[in-house]
């Protein structure tokens, strides 16, 4: 017999109360009176929209038929004719930009987005694109078509904590911490599902709940083992943030099991925590196929009608794939009841009553949103702008960037100079007119010559690397004879992402085995350097590089992640100084993989800037800019009571001459903490614009939430003590990376006053 995990043992008995307050009755039938059958479909209450919400749900689940609803709870859901109910499919994707639905607006990929630290930015990038996710779809209906990826519910965003930087769906999350993950969360949530007090824009669903994050050939069978801490501390904060705060109306189950339990059978997740303790009141969908996981994978059982029983009746409502087919067989033997089906049934139609799908149109105003908003000219100017926003300046040695206007010959060398794939990482849908690098250069630098060669292939093992030595050999005559050479190096969807085929030097199925540059760029790189011209590194990527080498050989060092569609003419503005970089780091750059522990170690201790103590070559919150930025004035409280609110002010001044963006970074120490207490957190930020010799006072709060601390059990809870609050532009702490005297960092202590004061959820 397996024993029970721990969790689920302290849970069980809660979570059972909760299923069965959940499932006791099925909704109610009938509640208006019956139309004649002569009467049709259109005459039925459910489609009354001056009813109850609650009644019209109710209505139309009570008018089907076992077999119709359990057809409803796969993403692939049929019409049911009798009804006139159209089928849907539940899958969009929509992490930076529509994705795989033909040409739509495609933003930086969402660690870019991260590097922005900009929440007002994010709640305009997402509110983008679910006005484009609307137009696309009413579209797609308007010719008949209700396919895969053409819906309004969107499995988006990825909030899994990026704990490990060979994690090779990093990229698609908001970085490494848990209160920039929930702050950019809860702001993309907004801006998909919208304002309005009646009908959603779209459906947005928060991923992949919880504790998931590599490595990517076990996902299917891994077991993150997390403890209590450890996962109140860093692994649910975000999804807290965006279900409590963002209002999500969806959130999907991981692949993973979490202490033995499969995450979308574990009833601690999805019953005692989500719907418990948070109040959701949204439907969960499983990530795909990950039910049958249950069985092919995990092992619970090798009863494929046993594990979709189990899953609905721990939470789980929709079914990526086909395995709730067996939800029919599962109530004839009794493993669940015909009222839980329901329960899930009604949580789906729900999200479609309230997106409108089965109200006229005119009262919907979503659905009044023409194609013409898809890839609008305001919307490619709003991914410039976000591009712009998300490069990170790592290193400018003698202020070599801005590059000077005049330069006879430029050099633009290497595999992500002139690849369109390379921009858009993945989850991506397909821009009409994309700028690469080389593209964006050549149309900046008008009258200089613009020489290209690709100087490597991506890495060891790839099909064109015998071209290696001829590639760099041609790269290098090309740098010797210009003035600046423009290195476009890093990684590639290719490489890095989901569950890849890919089996090369450095990578294994989409992760990474290495934080290395891959070996044929980095002697790209070296060789280069070695001509004397002078070199900018523009890193291309979706994760932590350690570009050990680069930091003490390379002039300037600029990160642009997977920029996007306006790649190429964000990075040229940057580098010839039409754009002052802003971007911060949503992750820590280590020196080597040496530093880290096991991949498959979920404890956080050694991981993130929060709990390692050794040296990085860039650290989280890290970024340069053309300018200089002075703090001055801290002002704090000495003391805060339990319960009450902190408000910490700083002024900022723009101490150079140029304009720039710089982000406010707060963290908090708990100087009183035990041995697991994290070095430091993050607990508020603020992106501000500012001319050159322009001040501002820039204040942030620190909640009950941001002041509270969590015990070895889990509990969360404002305690007495004595606390560092650390104000700047940057860390606190030194790194030969940074330039200390252009980002300071002000200092205050204060004490928390007064008893205990537990925090829930």
């Amino acid at each position: 017999m397996t024993t029970m995990p721990r969790r689920n043992r302290f849970a069980t008995a809660l979570a059972l109360a909760a299923a069965a307050c959940h499932h006791a009755a099925p909704p109610a039938r009938n509640l208006a009176p019956a139309p004649s059958a002569e009467a049709g479909p259109a005459a039925l209450p459910f489609r009354n929209p001056d009813l109850p919400l609650e009644a019209r749900v109710a209505d139309l689940v009570g008018r089907l038929t076992l077999e119709e609803k359990v057809g409803q709870l796969m993403n692939a859901a049929p019409a049911i004719e009798r009804l006139g109910i159209p089928a849907y499919n539940w899958w969009s994707e929509g992490l930076h930009g529509v994705a795989r639905a033909g040409v739509a607006t495609v933003f930086p990929q969402a660690i870019g987005l991260a590097a922005t630290w900009d929440t007002a930015l994010m709640f305009r990038v997402a509110t983008v694109i679910a006005t484009e996710a609307r137009a696309k779809h009413h579209e797609a209906v308007r010719q008949g078509r209700r396919d895969v990826y053409e819906g309004l519910t969107f499995w988006s965003p990825n909030i899994n904590i990026f704990r490990d930087p060979r994690w090779g769906r990093g990229m698609e999350t908001y970085g490494e911490d848990p209160f920039l993950t929930g702050r950019l969360a809860v702001a993309f949530v907004r801006g998909m599902q919208g304002d309005d007090p009646r009908y959603l824009r779209v459906v947005a669903t928060p991923k992949h709940f919880a504790a998931h994050s590599g490595p990517e050939p076990g996902r299917h069978a891994f077991d993150a083992v997390v403890d209590a801490r450890d996962l109140e501390e860093t692994y649910l904060p975000a999804f807290r943030a965006a279900v409590t705060e963002g209002g999500a109306q969806s959130v999907m189950c991981a692949y993973n099991r979490l202490d033995g339990t499969p995450a979308c059978a574990n009833t601690f997740l999805l019953g005692q925590t989500l719907r418990g303790r948070w109040g959701f009141g949204g439907y969960v969908v499983s990530d795909c196929d990950a039910v049958d996981d249950m069985r092919t994978g995990h092992k619970v059982s090798p009863d494929s009608t046993v594990v979709a029983a189990m899953a609905l009746r721990a939470g789980d409502d929709l079914n990526c794939g086909s395995a709730f087919r067996m939800l029919v067989e599962a109530v004839r033997r009794g493993l669940v009841t015909e009222a839980q089906v329901d329960s899930a049934a009604a949580r789906l139609f729900r999200a479609r009553f309230r997106l409108g799908m089965f109200d006229p149109p005119e009262r919907v105003a979503y659905a009044r949103i023409p194609i013409s908003e898809n890839d609008s000219p305001a919307h490619r100017a709003l991914a410039l702008e976000t591009a712009r926003k998300s490069i990170v300046l790592l290193r400018n040695a003698g202020g070599l960037l801005p590059l000077r206007r005049g330069l006879k010959r430029i050099a633009v060398i290497g595999p992500n100079a002139a690849d369109v794939e390379v921009l858009l990482g993945n989850y991506n849908g397909t821009p009409a007119a994309p700028v690469t690098p080389l593209a964006g250069i050549r149309a900046k630098a008008a009258g200089t010559e613009v020489g290209y060669a690709k100087g490597s292939p991506w890495a060891l093992g790839m099909p064109d690397a015998d071209s290696a030595a001829a590639w760099r050999d041609s790269a290098v005559a090309l740098a010797r004879r210009s003035d600046v050479a423009v290195l476009c190096l890093g990684l590639s969807p290719r490489l890095e992402g989901e569950e890849l085929p890919v089996r090369v030097p450095g990578f294994d199925g989409g992760d990474r085995t290495t934080l290395d540059l891959p070996a044929p760029q980095e002697a790209l790189l070296e060789a280069v350097v070695a001509t004397g011209t002078p070199v900018v590194l523009v890193l291309v990527n979706g994760s932590a590089l350690a570009v050990d080498w680069a930091a003490g050989h390379v002039r300037a060092i600029v990160e642009a992640w997977y920029p996007g569609q306006a790649a190429g003419t964000a990075i040229a503005d940057v580098l010839f100084g039409d754009y002052n970089p802003g971007g911060r780091l949503p992750v820590t750059f280590y020196r080597s993989v040496a530093q880290l522990p096991a991949f498959t170690d979920y404890r956080m201790a050694g991981r993130t800037y929060r709990f390692f103590r050794g040296d990085v070559l860039f650290p989280f919150g890290y970024g340069l800019s053309y300018t200089t930025f002075r703090y001055r004035d801290l002002r704090a409280p000495r003391a805060v009571r339990a319960g009450d609110s902190a408000a910490v002010s700083v002024e900022v001044e723009n101490a150079g001459t140029v304009a720039g963006e710089e982000t406010v970074e707060l963290y908090l120490t708990a100087l009183d903490g035990d041995a697991r207490s994290p070095i430091r957190s993050l607990e508020g930020f603020q992106r501000v614009a500012l001319g050159p010799g322009e001040r501002r006072r820039v204040t942030l709060t620190l909640g009950q939430r941001q002041l509270s601390t969590v015990d070895s059990a889990g509990a969360c809870a404002v305690r007495p003590g004595r606390y560092e609050i650390s104000v700047g532009g940057r860390q606190p702490g030194p790194s030969a990376a940074q330039d200390a005297a252009a980002l300071e960092v002000l200092r205050a202590t204060f004490e928390v006053q007064g008893a205990v004061l537990p925090v829930d959820p």
